[in-house]
């Protein structure tokens, strides 16, 4: 919940020039603005990937101060990230509601970042993987492997986010290989083009250590997004 409309405008006609230096080191970048600023960054730089931070799975109703998919396709956007740890621990989603945004998403060919994670208590008694796998099963149940295969899926650990204390790169590995690893149970190939990102905490000093792991393809920032100059550093860095 940042920047107000003018703020985005701002940010959308700086990142022109982001996106070209993105495109130089074949990094692929995008932002997901408040809902009142999809239309402006949109408007602004319709060559940056613009993702909204929720939808809901009916396509209209008795939703009040929900916003449908059809409301979204008609601004342009294609993009949705779902389940942000954010969502789940003050808006109590669930890995079912998030399957039902996503199965709703993939109906009107749109592309979910479907967001997973523990946290600090799950983390401490060793529970993270039986959190991801519950995760995992539950929001890409009933999707198809063509479905998964173009979808993005980010572990952010709920414990390093916001509060500087980072997952490093080995668990960030560890982590994004076992996510790697229920897909291909699950949705066998689709594994091999499933983008994974990590998100935690993520700054310009410590992205490349991050993206240089194997099975970890992009990142879901957050603070570090919100700035041009640190944006820069961080496609710099990658």
């Amino acid at each position: 919940m940042n920047k107000v409309r003018s703020e985005a405008e701002e940010f959308a006609k700086a990142s022109k020039e982001l996106k070209k230096f993105a495109d130089e080191k074949k990094v692929e970048i995008g932002v997901a603005p408040t809902f009142v600023s999809l239309e402006t960054v949109r408007r602004v730089n319709p060559d940056l990937i613009v993702a909204a931070q929720n939808v809901h799975f009916e396509d209209h109703g008795a939703f009040t101060g929900e916003v449908s998919i059809p409301m979204l396709l008609d601004l342009g956007v294609k993009w949705v990230i779902i389940g942000h740890s954010e969502r789940r621990t003050y808006f109590a989603e669930t890995n079912e509601s998030c399957n039902k945004k996503m199965v709703a998403m993939f109906k009107n060919g749109m592309t979910p970042i479907y967001c997973v994670g523990e946290t600090l208590a799950q983390f401490e008694r060793g529970d993270t993987k039986n959190i991801i796998k519950a995760q995992i099963k539950a929001g890409l149940e009933g999707l198809s492997k063509e479905d998964v295969a173009k979808m993005v899926i980010a572990y952010e650990p709920v414990w390093s986010i916001g509060t500087g204390k980072n997952a490093s790169k080995e668990i960030a590995q560890d982590i994004c290989g076992y996510i790697r690893e229920l897909v291909k149970e699950e949705f066998n190939d689709a594994s091999e083009t499933v983008r994974i990102l990590y998100g935690g905490s993520v700054k310009p000093e410590n992205v490349h250590d991050y993206l240089a792991q194997k099975d970890v393809d992009g990142a879901l920032v957050g603070g570090a997004s919100l700035k041009v100059d640190s944006f820069r550093q961080l496609i710099a860095n990658v």
